[in-house]
């Protein structure tokens, strides 16, 4: 049995916060706003991972009105829907993923990024896929003011 799902997460930036995306801190003035770390690729993986498996969203395991959750990493929810992956025998085929950011360069922390990922989700770097798209000037995005992602994953039984 093959199954796919599709993940998908924004967070407005916000000045003085740490900008954690993919697993990593880059080095930036701004930081997403969001009760975890507010890692857009890690919460639209898990979105994607979930939804793939039939288990609903990233709010449903990890709801924001928790506060075991506050301030967490990310990396933290990716290792936790691996486990549910694991109960069903559920295995993670590939995972093509996007960040949308007008800045920064993320293309350079690509491989770190597939890194730490990976190694959450007990998988080989190479089955992880990064892009990265600017918004064009466009919106929220284009303005500087939030940061995007949006993921597809294979998983297979």
């Amino acid at each position: 049995m093959t199954r796919a799902g599709i993940g998908y997460d924004l967070h407005r930036l916000a000045e003085g916060r740490k900008l954690i995306l993919g697993g990593i801190e880059l080095p930036f003035p701004k930081g997403p706003v969001g009760h975890s770390d507010g890692d857009a690729l890690a919460h639209a993986l898990c979105d994607a991972l979930l939804g793939a498996a039939g288990l609903g969203d990233i709010g449903t395991h990890f709801p924001d009105t928790d506060p075991q959750w506050k301030n967490v990493s990310s990396l933290l929810f990716l290792e936790r829907t691996r486990e549910l992956l694991s109960e069903l025998e559920l295995r993670i085929v590939h995972i093509d993923a996007i960040v949308i950011a007008e800045k920064p360069k993320l293309g350079p922390h690509f491989p770190a990024m597939r890194e730490a990922l990976a190694h959450s989700l007990g998988i080989a770097p190479s089955m992880i896929n990064l892009k990265a798209k600017t918004n064009e000037g466009v919106d929220a995005i284009g303005r500087g003011e939030a940061i995007a992602a949006q993921a597809i994953v294979t998983l297979e039984r």
